[in-house]
């Protein structure tokens, strides 16, 4: 496993923009898929991005076209850049990560074992 910690969330504007950065530590993640979810009040963890290893990325419908996950191996961080942003991506932000993910499950917080401590979104209309 590897150690995250989420930062850049904040106070967002109905058509802005927000990122998020997502640092870890522990051991190398290179081989890692890291994935983004997010949890408004009430609702279930949503998936939101994944990048893979090979920097193939995976966006649910709900946000393609308006978020862009990346990563920077070197430095070991995952980038979500959000855009056009709406009131309804108000939640708690998580980054995720699994060295064993099987594709199938890629959209899935189960198949996640690395999670960090989340980093709260709130976008304003």
């Amino acid at each position: 496993q590897v150690q995250l910690v989420e930062s850049g969330g904040g106070l967002g504007q109905a058509g802005g923009s927000l990122g998020l950065s997502c640092v870890a530590s522990g051991q190398t993640f290179r081989s890692y898929t890291v994935a983004w979810f997010r949890q408004a009040p009430g609702k279930e963890r949503e998936f939101v991005a994944a990048i893979r290893w090979n920097g193939i990325t995976y966006y649910p419908d709900s946000v393609k076209g308006r978020v862009t996950i990346s990563r920077d191996n070197a430095k070991m961080t995952v980038n979500l850049q959000m855009n056009r942003m709406e009131p309804e991506d108000t939640a708690v932000y998580y980054c995720a990560a699994s060295s064993t993910i099987i594709l199938s499950r890629l959209r899935s917080p189960d198949a996640y074992d690395s999670w960090g401590q989340g980093t709260q979104i709130t976008v304003s209309s």
